[in-house]
């Protein structure tokens, strides 16, 4: 990158840093554009070239929020046994619930938006289908290895675990007396047993 590409770059950062400042202390429907320029400090102009609107914003926001549970998603899985599976899977479930807990006050943001922004929901659909991605490509190289059942249909099956695992993600959110270690031990019992 050239010099322009950069300070474009770290000017929309700096607008991004802003975005999740005033969205952490406003909520999401009560975050203005302009409190964001304001708090970023730069021209009403210059924001403009980088995002429309909040909605466009926040889902930038979301998007690097949502990199950290990607990272987990991405976890190298190649088990040889179901026991391998069975370390390999509780693992990230753990640390799939620990970063909702990490970030809970963002993630209580983003579940707003979620609900009262057609972009935003449109953004979570997309981030979904990530995960499904990911989750199909792990139970189709179990199959692979003869360790999952070979008559399911991965794209079903991944679909399926992460809505549960979303499920008990939201929980965590909006609750703070949840036992995260029994949730993982029965979220990933309940898998291997359905799919292994």
């Amino acid at each position: 990158m050239n010099t322009r590409q950069m300070q474009a770059l770290k000017t929309r950062q700096k607008i991004v840093e802003a975005g999740k400042e005033v969205f952490l202390k406003q909520g999401f429907q009560k975050t203005t554009i302009s409190q964001i320029i304001k708090r970023a400090q730069t021209g009403y102009g210059t924001a403009y070239v980088y995002f429309q609107n909040k909605d466009e914003l926040f889902m930038e926001v979301m998007e690097q929020l949502m990199q950290q549970f990607y990272d987990v998603a991405n976890l190298p899985y190649e088990p040889e046994t179901r026991e391998d599976a069975y370390r390999l899977i509780a693992h990230q479930v753990e640390l799939f619930l620990n970063l909702a807990i990490k970030n809970r006050s963002m993630m209580k943001v983003m579940k707003e938006a979620i609900g009262c922004s057609p972009l935003v929901e449109e953004k979570w659909k997309m981030i979904r289908t990530r995960f499904f991605t990911s989750i199909e490509r792990d139970i189709q190289y179990a199959q692979s290895k003869g360790l999952a059942k070979k008559e399911l249909n991965p794209s079903l099956a991944g679909r399926t675990w992460f809505y549960a695992n979303e499920m008990f993600m939201w929980e965590i959110v909006e609750q703070n007396d949840i036992d995260i270690e029994a949730i993982v031990t029965t979220l990933t019992t309940m898998y291997l047993e359905g799919v292994y």
